[in-house]
């Protein structure tokens, strides 16, 4: 029988397009046991048409993990939220706040922001059909929609179908003119509005996104919200959730250090790698975990330069770490002369 876990979002890593496979997952649950991690966005396509075990098999270290669903119609999603829960996820959230082309020509994403009512649709569909919780992952509006009107409707309409967690990255999505790049920077956030939700709905589950990008912002927010995700921040340096399972979940254990997480990592490396996976899909998640080090450059500069090259395995990830070390050898003698 399969094993869903419990789920407390008080900490969550954003989902995030070509970026939060599961190897990342596997790096990120090395340094937090507890924080909750998205997978990327997949389509009802993808799972009904395409390489479902591609697409769904995670590792059992994940947990919890819930999975980030695209798509609009309501037979379809409900199709794929029973495989979800199938495969042993904890979680299937609904996108509704990705501003992509792609979501944009499939009218789903955050073009639903929209049509609230189909969203509900979903929810109560989809919630009808499976035990595990069904979430709503949204912006505060889209192009010319007035914010406060726009979610407020959102949440209502989808709490009303069975919906409990709202995780709200809290700035508009400019479907015309913004490319999704600059969508997650050039929109003013509002957080004022995410925490007035909270206040307004203190029966729901509301989760804080949008420029999150330290620990001590994370304890700001969760003064007002329930919970805070964290996306680019988390992936670009990933070692700043080895605070987060002590301040954040008041756990007293003692975190892995960058040394261990690399150790273990490279373990996971040389399985993967012996069952054909290629190195440079595994290794473009570590190369940040020494950021802020010294001579960190030297490790990303190894992996960037060595990972792609066809038969590389978990050797490169030991010589990027010797390299660092080497450098930081030499800074020191330097700075004593």
């Amino acid at each position: 029988m399969i094993q869903h876990h419990s789920i407390n979002r008080t900490f969550c890593v954003a989902p995030m397009l070509d970026c939060t496979d599961r190897h990342e997952r596997y790096l990120a649950r090395l340094i937090s046991k507890h924080a909750v991690l998205y997978t990327e966005m997949i389509t009802t396509g993808a799972l009904i048409f395409g390489d479902r075990p591609k697409f769904l098999d995670f590792d059992e270290i994940e947990h919890p993990v819930a999975l980030q669903l695209g798509g609009s119609d309501p037979d379809a999603m409900t199709q794929c939220a029973e495989l979800v829960q199938q495969w042993g996820y904890d979680e299937v959230n609904i996108n509704v706040g990705c501003p992509s082309d792609r979501v944009q020509s499939g009218r789903f994403g955050a073009c639903l922001m929209q049509t609230p009512e189909l969203v509900a649709e979903n929810v109560k569909q989809m919630q009808g059909a499976v035990d595990i919780p069904v979430t709503v992952k949204c912006r505060i509006g889209v192009d010319d929609q007035e914010p406060r009107t726009a979610l407020w409707n959102l949440v209502e309409l989808s709490a009303n179908a069975g919906c409990k967690t709202f995780l709200v990255h809290a700035r508009k999505a400019w479907l015309k003119g913004l490319s999704p790049k600059e969508n997650r920077d050039v929109p003013p956030l509002d957080y004022e509005l995410v925490y007035e939700l909270k206040r307004a709905f203190p029966e729901l589950e509301i989760i804080i996104n949008g420029g999150i990008n330290t620990i001590e912002a994370c304890h700001g927010h969760l003064a007002h919200v329930d919970g805070v995700m964290m996306g680019r921040e988390a992936y670009s340096n990933p070692y700043i959730m080895a605070r987060v399972d002590a301040e954040l979940y008041q756990d007293d254990n003692q975190p892995r250090t960058r040394d261990k997480v690399l150790r273990d990592y490279v373990d996971y490396v040389q399985r993967n790698v012996g069952v054909g996976v290629r190195l440079n899909h595994m290794s473009r998640h570590i190369v940040g975990l020494y950021h802020g080090e010294p001579s960190s450059r030297l490790f990303r500069r190894h992996i960037s330069q060595n990972a792609h090259i066809p038969g590389s395995g978990s050797e490169i990830l030991e010589q990027a770490y010797q390299a660092m070390v080497a450098g930081l050898v030499t800074d020191t003698k330097r700075d004593a002369i």
